[in-house]
């Protein structure tokens, strides 16, 4: 629930740009649309901070109360989104407004991830975490798609010109119950054992200083893993569920509804393998997924922007495959990073190697895919930027060890290079 809050303020963002550029930014159709992916990208610049603000927080007072914080600014940044007044009424204040706002949540955020990641692994069972790890990537896109579906809902109930003026503001508002409900079933729950295990013995770190020290002179290499793998991830999920909608529309002719329906049908899809998958990951490991991920994607994904181009049907089918291509990645997150670093450590790493690759590759792929098409005018560049980052990630793989089965107790790395027997 907590996450798919979080990734709906994503996806009302990424699915009603359209408006949100006409709302909020001067100047053209075009170029307001680059200035709100821009200012998409703003808030991926301060998930470092959040990460390096809430990840000790986390490894040192427990999981759940920074959870509890996190959604309740993130869903809050949201509704206050809904409510900025248009350019025309305040001027520059609007996407001043707006900056500022992205910034609360991309601090927010850079907690909640990597939080949210590592209860998940931390309270699983070793043979299933996979499983029950991709739930938390089911949520991801289902709020992804539940703000896809009140978007296109709006759109196709009110109309353009409603939706223009005053329609995309509903789906913001409709975040702040949401958070609520997020953060009162967060504060209901127990903190995750195995911390409580080391809190008892008392083997947290002292404080945030000395945590993050010992992070980048013993967990190095785990950093520069996660980074790499990252890279991967977050350029495809990026470039496919948040910028897609504005390509399908501005670089194929989409209209706006069915630049919409397009990924929607898409996630739907992704969701229901999602769960198979992380199943999957935990008879055979997570490693052999990610090769297939990352290989098929950087064979695949120039004939599959190509199949894309050819109209409703094609981009349909394309980004079907592609989703099915990704959801490899995205369904073993939650099981192969947390598991990249000790419990003492295992929130700031994770938040904070998660979220310097992020942000410098992650969110800011929507902008640079749209400035580059300006540029060379080549429609496949989305394409060559999935397979530079597919390249980049399986590099990192190679030198990832595989943790699947192992435990994730104590405050030693859980390292093995064989997967341990199943059981079921």
């Amino acid at each position: 629930m907590g996450n798919a809050t979080e990734w709906f303020d994503y996806g009302i963002y990424a699915y009603g740009v359209t408006y949100i550029s006409a709302a909020l930014f001067p100047g053209e159709t075009e170029q307001a649309t680059l200035f709100a992916l821009a200012t998409f990208a703003i808030s991926f610049l301060v998930r470092p901070l959040g990460g390096l603000f809430w990840g000790p927080l986390g490894d040192r007072y427990g999981r759940k109360s920074v959870l509890a914080m996190t959604i309740l600014l993130m869903s809050g940044a949201t509704v206050c989104v809904g409510l900025i007044p248009s350019y025309q009424s305040i001027g520059f204040w609007a996407p001043l407004l707006l900056v500022l706002l992205r910034m609360i949540q991309g601090f927010s955020t850079g907690g909640e991830y990597g939080g949210a990641a590592t209860f998940m692994a931390e309270y699983a069972p070793d043979d299933k975490r996979g499983f029950c790890g991709s739930f938390l990537e089911f949520g991801t896109l289902a709020g992804f798609s539940l703000g896809a579906l009140l978007m296109l809902g709006f759109s196709l109930l009110l109309g353009e010109a409603a939706m223009h003026d005053w329609g995309w503001r509903i789906p913001f508002l409709i975040a702040g119950p949401m958070g609520l409900v997020g953060m009162y079933l967060r504060s209901r729950m127990e903190d995750t054992p195995i911390f409580r295990e080391i809190e008892a013995q008392d083997q947290r770190e002292p404080a945030a200083s000395v945590e993050i020290r010992h992070l980048l002179t013993r967990y190095w290499r785990p950093l520069l893993e996660m980074s790499g793998l990252v890279v991967a991830l977050n350029v495809v999920n990026y470039t496919l569920l948040s910028y897609m909608p504005t390509y399908l529309q501005r670089r194929i002719s989409l209209t706006a509804d069915q630049a919409l329906i397009v990924p929607i049908i898409g996630m739907l899809f992704m969701m229901v393998l999602v769960p198979f998958a992380g199943a999957l990951s935990d008879r055979v490991g997570r490693k052999p997924l990610w090769w297939f991920s990352l290989t098929g994607l950087f064979v695949m994904v120039v004939p599959l922007y190509m199949l894309m181009s050819t109209g409703m049907v094609g981009a349909t089918v394309g980004f079907a495959l592609l989703g099915l291509l990704y959801v490899p990645q995205l369904a073993t997150i939650s099981a192969t990073f947390p598991a990249m670093f000790p419990t003492h450590v295992r929130f700031a790493g994770f938040a904070i190697a998660y979220n310097v690759s992020t942000s410098l590759f992650g969110g800011t792929a929507p902008a640079f895919n749209s400035w580059l098409i300006g540029v060379t005018g080549d429609e496949l560049v989305p394409a060559y930027v999935m397979m530079a980052a597919c390249a980049v990630g399986a590099v990192a793989l190679r030198f990832t060890p595989e943790t699947a089965g192992l435990s994730l107790r104590g405050v030693s790395l859980p390292r093995s290079g064989e997967i341990p027997p199943f059981s079921a």
